[in-house]
C-alpha cells in the first residue's frame, strides 16, 4: 500500500466525493463536495470516475508526502497554486508525486474550495455509501473527522504509474444573477419582499459554511408568519427564518426545516455560488422550470465530457527532464569481446 502522508492542512480539510445519497428519509444529510465541476476535473486528469472521493480544501491549502511508492495526483478547483519539492505543478495538469517527495499546495486564490485526487481514489471503507465528511454527524471523512497533521491516507498502488495529462476543456462558466426558481412557499412573503428579493443585493455574511449561507440585505417581511410545518430541504433551497435575512442551504444541510423557502438556487448555479467569498454581493433572477432543466443537462453534459478533452503533458526536452525519465537502462563496454560475438 502507498500512503499520502498529511504534514499539514486547515481545519476543515475532509474527504468529499458525490455525497451520501438515498439516506435523506432517515435524516441524515447527504453532504458531497461543495463544487462538483471542480471534483470531476480533478478526478478527470487522474482517469478516477468523476464522483470519486477528494481531498476537500476549505480556505486553506496543505502539505502532503508519498510514502511507500509514487503516486498520481491532481488538482482543481478556486486557484490553487502547487508544488513538488519547491517546483511549481502547472494548473489543470496531474502530476507524480514520488515517493519522499512533498506536495504543497497553497491556498485558494479565486473561490473557497478546491480538490486533490490521486489515481483510484483512497481506500478508505466509505459510511453509508460514501466517504463524504459531514460535520455534525461526525460520518465520513477519514474515521468520521477531517484531515489532520500525520494522518496516513491509503492509496491504491495498482492504479498509480499512469501518463500526466492536461485538461484543456473551456470552462463552463456562468456570469451575473445566480439563478432561482421562486419557491415552494414564496406565497408566505408579501409581494414587496419578493420584488426586494429580485431587485435587491445581498452580501454573504462571515456566517457560511457547508451546511449554509447567511446573506444579509433588505429585510423580507412574511405575509403568513415564519413558522411552517416542517418539510423537505434541498440543496440551494432559501429558507427566511424570523430575522428576515435569507440563508441559503448548502450541501451539509438538515433534511428538514421548518422555515418558509422564499426561491431555490437551481443545480447548475449552486457550485458557483459555493465559491463565492465573504463579503461577495449576490443578486437573484426568477427563472423557470424548462430553463432550470436545460442548465441542469448542459452541465451534466459537460462534466461527462471532461475525459474527452484530456491530452498528454508535453515536456521540454531540458537536461533535467530527460535525466528525470531514467532512459539509461545499463551500460556495455565497445571494446568488451562479448559485444562481437
Amino acid at each position: 500500500m502507498i500512503d499520502l502522508t498529511v504534514k499539514s492542512c486547515g481545519p476543515m480539510t475532509a474527504l468529499q466525493d458525490r455525497g451520501r445519497l438515498g439516506y435523506q428519509g432517515f435524516g441524515v444529510s447527504p453532504s458531497g463536495a461543495m463544487d462538483r465541476r471542480a471534483l470531476a476535473m480533478a478526478n478527470a486528469l487522474v482517469g478516477n470516475p468523476l464522483e470519486t472521493a477528494a481531498i476537500e480544501f476549505v480556505n486553506l491549502g496543505g502539505a502532503f508526502t508519498a510514502e511507500g511508492g509514487d503516486l498520481h495526483l491532481a488538482i482543481a478547483g478556486a486557484g490553487c497554486s502547487a508544488s513538488v519539492d519547491g517546483t511549481p505543478v502547472a494548473p489543470l495538469t496531474s502530476f507524480v508525486l514520488k515517493e519522499g517527495q512533498t506536495l504543497e499546495v497553497g491556498h485558494p486564490r479565486t473561490g473557497t474550495f478546491a480538490y486533490l485526487a490521486v489515481a483510484g481514489g483512497f481506500a478508505v471503507e466509505p459510511q453509508l455509501g460514501s466517504l463524504s465528511f459531514h460535520l455534525r454527524s461526525r460520518l465520513g471523512g477519514l474515521k468520521g473527522a477531517p484531515l489532520q497533521a500525520g494522518n496516513r491516507l491509503p492509496c491504491r498502488p495498482e492504479a498509480q504509474g499512469g501518463e500526466p495529462m492536461q485538461l484543456n476543456a473551456d470552462i463552463l462558466e456562468e456570469t451575473g444573477p445566480l439563478r432561482v426558481m421562486l419557491g415552494p412557499q414564496d406565497d408566505y412573503f408579501t409581494p414587496e419582499a419578493l420584488r426586494l428579493f429580485l431587485d435587491s443585493e445581498f452580501t454573504i455574511s462571515p456566517q457560511a459554511d457547508r451546511m449554509g449561507f447567511q446573506l444579509t440585505g433588505p429585510k423580507l417581511e412574511h405575509a403568513k408568519g415564519f413558522n411552517i410545518v416542517s418539510d423537505g430541504i434541498v440543496d440551494g433551497h432559501i429558507q427566511v427564518p424570523g430575522s428576515g435575512q435569507p440563508i441559503v442551504l448548502m450541501r451539509d444541510r438538515q433534511t428538514a426545516g421548518g422555515y418558509p423557502k422564499i426561491a431555490t438556487v437551481i443545480s447548475a448555479d449552486l457550485a458557483r455560488f459555493a465559491q463565492m467569498r465573504s463579503g461577495a454581493g449576490v443578486r437573484f433572477k426568477a427563472v423557470g422550470r424548462d430553463e432550470a432543466v436545460a442548465a441542469a443537462r448542459l452541465m451534466k453534459d459537460w462534466i461527462a465530457a471532461l475525459p474527452t478533452h484530456l491530452t498528454p503533458v508535453r515536456y521540454a526536452l531540458t537536461t533535467e527532464h530527460l535525466l528525470s525519465r531514467n532512459l539509461i537502462g545499463g551500460t556495455v563496454d565497445a571494446l568488451s569481446p562479448a559485444q562481437h560475438e
